[in-house]
């Protein structure tokens, strides 16, 4: 079977990433950290199968993992974690958001939300 009559297969668990909402690549795209001209070669991952980000998404809708160990939140720096929480939340919402509101891709990234019609 052809990788595009697969869907999104997540790297990490093997299982379909249902939508963009669920994926850790399209909210690493909002927050700027891939380019859109890497999405179709980059590895996708749901987000729960990437806790270290997703630790930070603060939304009832979201079942955040805890992470444990030095890379959890209890052991990092308040203030960092505080930063993460409000860019990482916000990006949770965008993705949220653009999916709602069907928007075309290039309008995804949170920057991109001050630029609304």
């Amino acid at each position: 079977m052809a990788k595009c009559d697969e869907g999104y297969l997540c790297e990490v668990c093997g299982r379909e990433v249902p939508g963009i909402t669920d994926s850790d690549l399209y909210l690493r795209y909002v927050l700027g950290e891939v380019a859109a001209a890497e999405l179709p070669g980059s590895p996708e991952r749901h987000l729960a199968c990437n806790p270290t980000l997703s630790q930070f998404i603060e939304d009832d809708r979201f079942e955040r993992p805890r992470v444990e160990g030095p890379f959890g939140r209890a052991e990092l720096d308040a203030g960092f974690v505080a930063a993460e929480v409000a860019r990482v939340t916000a990006a949770y919402r965008r993705l949220r958001e653009v999916h709602r509101l069907r928007l075309p891709i290039e309008r995804y990234p949170v920057d991109a939300a001050s630029h609304r019609a």
